[in-house]
């Protein structure tokens, strides 16, 4: 789990070092776009999965979904700071959350609505409305959070007929097709530098969720869960050392709340073994 934050805060650094060098849609499009080499060796259970009309439906939505969610993302990358995005990105599983109980029958205990709460507060201390300006940047962070908590809700309903590998396969294949309308709007020939940055950020991508994958299989998410917190840290110091960025003591202790409301979700139903409640996870999946 440590060295898939690792991972991610340097697929993030990577996306922050493009700055406004290429649109933030087109550089979304060419990531997934690159990413799909990653596909090969599952394209034969690609290929020989049997899908129904309804499930292509759902692939053909959460690609949509998926899409908007990672152009959002990539344009907060050029509003806010490192820290900022990490710490907003920690709200997707308190979607999830939510999203479960009102969409797919999930109860929402007291102890569960109370962790929402505290990481409801949490935002509250990251924007600080009325103290400080609410920038298009953290609208996107937002709208990145609900979008990618739909996103999950749709795998979930998906998981239970379909190998999971194939439903990430198709979610990579979906929204790189969800993305090309928006990334011809606005095309510009991208530079060697560029394709080769995010390229790295793909990789990136793809180590970090292998990662995660190994950590969760030798260890219970109540167990890897807390070590995330050290995403926040990292994107900090690299934001204030590489990025020459501010460090907001607001953010770290906003972020701080949210990912330890969303330890606490975890860690009751890693407790309850209610294996038909969705898991919160952390991983930002873009």
């Amino acid at each position: 789990m440590f060295a898939a934050g690792l991972s991610f805060v340097a697929m993030t650094a990577l996306v922050k070092s493009l700055g406004t060098s290429m649109d933030p849609i087109q550089a979304a499009f060419l990531r997934y776009a690159l990413g799909l080499v990653f596909l090969l060796p599952a394209m034969r259970a690609i290929l020989t999965a049997h899908l129904t009309r309804r499930h292509v439906a759902l692939f053909g939505l959460r690609g949509v979904v998926h899409a908007i969610g990672v152009m959002l993302w990539f344009f907060a990358m050029t509003q806010i700071p490192l820290a900022e995005v990490t710490a907003m990105n920690y709200l997707t599983p308190v979607y999830v959350t939510l999203g479960a109980a009102l969409f797919l029958g999930e109860k929402l205990a007291l102890r569960r609505i109370a962790a929402v709460l505290v990481a409801l507060i949490g935002t509250a201390i990251i924007l600080r409305p009325g103290f400080r300006e609410v920038s298009p940047g953290h609208l996107a962070m937002l709208g990145t959070s609900l979008m990618l908590g739909g996103s999950y809700l749709l795998a979930k309903a998906m998981v239970q007929d379909v190998r999971p590998s194939v439903v990430v396969a198709h979610l990579s294949i979906w929204t790189t097709l969800a993305l090309i309308p928006f990334a011809v709007a606005v095309w510009s020939p991208p530079t060697f530098r560029d394709i080769c940055v995010l390229f790295a950020v793909a990789c990136f991508a793809t180590a970090g969720h292998y990662f995660m994958t190994l950590a969760l299989q030798a260890a219970p998410v109540a167990v890897t869960q807390p070590v995330t917190f050290l995403q926040l840290i990292w994107a900090t110091l690299l934001g204030a050392t590489v990025f020459h960025e501010g460090v907001d003591i607001w953010v770290v202790l906003g972020g701080t709340l949210i990912l330890a409301a969303v330890s606490f979700i975890t860690w009751r139903e890693a407790v309850l073994n209610r294996r038909q409640l969705t898991p919160p996870s952390i991983a930002p999946k873009l």
